[in-house]
């Protein structure tokens, strides 16, 4: 029997349905459930083939077993070194190298010192920093947002310098970034599931969260779609995600990456919708399968994204990622 765990928190849709979706469709030695952990040992395998996890960037336990998982030969749905790596201003940079629009964007350190550092532990910034240098480059206004994580949370909206200090002192000891405002025209946020199923869906930021997704007005034209759906095979297959969405603002008909450093995320049907969310659940649920036929025992069994593996070649990132796999398959919502 070749079993599929799910690992979540909160959330109670998804899991549920994928559960009940997988299981549903019968295939032979295969099982879903939700993962259950009584023990964690050094070395020793889990019972599970795979394991979709939602939930280990809030608990740092979970990733810790799902390394240890990974390493005994569980395939781990994100994979969770990976996860442990990445970060949003990485993410733009390799967007840059992979010719993906990006709002430019600048890193801040800390306003307050780390725990278990001190002025000393800062000797190579050159202070004061350039601060005119950073707002000559991403102009006004702009966000300030933590440099990793989710969410929204401590996420600035700025339209003066001075309103950047007086927010800036607030910000504690996160690692910050400072990026341009792309004031944009239309917004969409894009499921990538398997690395092969892409949901193009129209979406409203600014909306409250239940509303944010847009039903019923699809109207954006086949050039901004297919430039949409390159840059999404591009990001996630060059990240080595399995499970993600990439969110594009879209300013003068150009896409720009805003966000695509989202390993769990929102798919309950609440928020995203009957419609999306049906997709979401018969996509992951087939890509789940997949890679449960596809398992080898104590092998390798995770997703490494192409700038890892182009890394240890020494060969460079920055051409186009080569496609692979399925036949990609796009569905607008």
């Amino acid at each position: 029997m070749k079993r599929i765990g799910i690992m979540h928190g909160m959330e109670r849709t998804f899991p549920d349905a994928l559960i009940e979706r997988i299981n549903s469709k019968n295939e032979a030695g295969i099982q879903a459930e939700l993962v259950k952990i009584d023990k964690c040992i050094q070395g020793e395998a889990v019972d599970y083939a795979v394991i979709l996890d939602r939930i280990s960037q809030d608990v740092p336990f979970y990733r810790a077993y799902l390394k240890n998982a990974a390493l005994t030969g569980t395939a781990v749905l994100n994979n969770p070194f990976w996860l442990s790596a990445d970060e949003k201003f990485f993410n733009n940079c390799l967007a840059m190298r992979l010719g993906i629009p990006v709002p430019k964007t600048c890193l801040l350190p800390s306003n307050q010192w780390p725990t278990d550092t001190s002025e000393a532990s800062f000797r190579n910034l050159k202070m004061p920093l350039d601060w005119q240098g950073m707002f000559d480059y991403t102009g006004l206004p702009v966000y300030m947002k933590p440099h990793a994580g989710g969410g929204w949370k401590n996420v600035f909206q700025l339209d003066t310098q001075d309103g950047f200090f007086q927010s800036h002192q607030t910000t504690g000891q996160p690692v910050m970034l400072l990026q341009e405002e792309i004031k944009f025209d239309s917004y969409f946020r894009v499921y990538c599931i398997g690395q092969q199923d892409v949901r193009i869906m129209e979406y409203e930021p600014r909306n409250p969260h239940h509303l944010r997704y847009v039903h019923n007005k699809f109207n954006a034209d086949k050039k901004l779609l297919d430039t949409i759906l390159d840059y999404t095979y591009r990001l996630n297959e060059a990240l080595g995600y399995d499970f993600n969405t990439v969110e594009f603002a879209v300013r003068d008909g150009i896409p720009y990456a805003i966000d695509f450093c989202n390993p769990a995320p929102d798919a309950d049907v609440h928020s995203v919708g009957q419609e999306n969310f049906d997709w979401v659940i018969e996509s992951a649920a087939n890509m789940c399968i997949r890679r449960a036929k596809a398992h080898r025992e104590n092998g390798d069994n995770l997703t490494w994204g192409t700038f890892m593996k182009n890394a240890t070649m020494g060969m460079a990132t920055g051409n186009p990622v080569p496609k692979f796999g399925a036949p990609h398959e796009i569905q607008n919502a």
